[in-house]
């Protein structure tokens, strides 16, 4: 899979010193999270190893099997950092122009402590290996991803056309798998991703692991509640489920790198766009509507799946709108698609723990879209803007 940053050139010709110094800041607070993986989840530990210690003799005595859980978790976390290692280890060579470093310089480690938040997406990332990357993972993917796939060869059969012919971005693209199985059937596709959390992974996955299974996670192991049995915190995942280097001799699959309004500017460009859990990651949905909008094809389809969280509702230092569903419709239509399928109370979950004691489930709304034929000029997408 190529790491493709020609589609990001364009909105950053522009940029001063200033962005550029913020841009690697930010590369290099992400790779300071993944470092300081391990410290920090083993000050968890002994945090609450102390206070064991300080607990009368027979409490202890009565708890001696959560005292070896314990060191248990201990060799998990440190199973885990083995992983993060390897996920960064060539990160400052992923990007021909985002390179926030040169070529020879190493990455530069901030020294602050990383926040609580990008500790959080440290362990929210470990757990998306098994969303995407291994057979745990399968069911998810099947009630996520198949009907996208599904919707795609059905509307894009190879009796109508030659499927390399078909141009498919997938914005949100996470680790990479809902993108991988639509490259895999012979479709050119590229995801986009704004995470650097999600980016060093994918990259690592889709570039580095070859074979199935060569890899172990423990992606539970920051859980430490509603566990039901000790081993359903400690117990490990085995990925990739299936070779990443398995796709046709002539796929072409990339990635692109950036926030989707800034990078997917390229009027009419698309076939279909398919968006899984994603939509509702933007402050502004519409933003996000109107701009699929524009840079699909006249005729192009617009496939979704997926609830609506609002990533940034509640969020102090941020904007946000949180439209219902309905009125997300009548914005859909206001722009100028037609919706050709429609379902709600989708069961759906995302990256699920299936053995804790505390479920969550969203009734996510699955659609397809498409775009008139004959661009209407009256249509509010070419008024432009944010």
């Amino acid at each position: 899979m190529k790491m493709d940053d020609s589609s990001t050139r364009s909105s950053r010709k522009m940029r001063s010193p200033h962005d550029d110094e913020e841009e690697k800041a930010h590369f290099q607070r992400i790779v300071a999270a993944f470092k300081y993986y391990r410290t920090h989840s083993l000050q968890r530990v002994a945090k609450t190893e102390n206070y064991l210690r300080s607990l009368p003799a027979h409490h202890q005595k009565l708890l001696e099997n959560y005292h070896r859980h314990l060191t248990e978790i201990r060799a998990c976390i440190e199973s885990n950092d083995q992983i993060i290692k390897l996920i960064i280890r060539d990160v400052a060579y992923m990007f021909e122009n985002v390179n926030p470093t040169g070529p020879t310089e190493p990455v530069k480690i901030v020294s602050s402590r990383p926040s609580g938040a990008d500790l959080e997406k440290v362990h929210a990332t470990l757990k998306q290996f098994v969303r995407d990357w291994s057979e745990e993972g399968a069911q998810e993917r099947q009630t996520c991803y198949q009907p996208i796939v599904e919707e795609i060869v059905s509307h894009f059969s190879t009796d109508m056309c030659a499927p390399q012919d078909i141009r498919v971005l997938v914005p949100g693209a996470g680790l990479g798998r809902l993108a991988f199985e639509i490259a895999r059937r012979g479709y050119t596709c590229q995801g986009n991703e704004f995470s650097l959390f999600m980016l060093f992974t994918s990259n690592f996955v889709l570039n580095k692991c070859r074979g199935t299974n060569v890899y172990h996670v423990f992606p539970w192991v920051h859980q430490y509640v509603n566990n039901l049995l000790p081993e359903h915190q400690t117990q490990g995942v085995s990925f990739p489920d299936i070779n990443p280097a398995d796709l046709p001799p002539n796929a072409q699959f990339s990635m692109a790198a950036g926030d989707f309004l800034e990078v997917c500017t390229e009027k009419d460009e698309w076939d279909c766009i398919s968006t899984c859990f994603f939509i509702d990651c933007a402050n502004n949905i519409v933003a996000f509507i109107e701009t699929i909008y524009n840079i699909l094809k006249p005729g192009g389809l617009w496939i979704n799946l997926g609830p609506l969280l609002y990533h940034f509702s509640d969020l102090a230092n941020e904007n946000s709108i949180e439209p219902s569903y309905q009125v997300v419709r009548e914005v859909i239509v206001g722009i100028g698609f037609e919706i050709e399928k429609e379902e709600t109370h989708v069961k759906t979950t995302y990256a699920q723990n299936p053995k804790s004691m505390l479920q969550y489930e969203y009734e996510s709304v699955f659609f397809v879209c498409r775009k008139p034929a004959l661009d209407d000029d009256r249509s509010p997408s070419q008024t432009g803007g944010r």
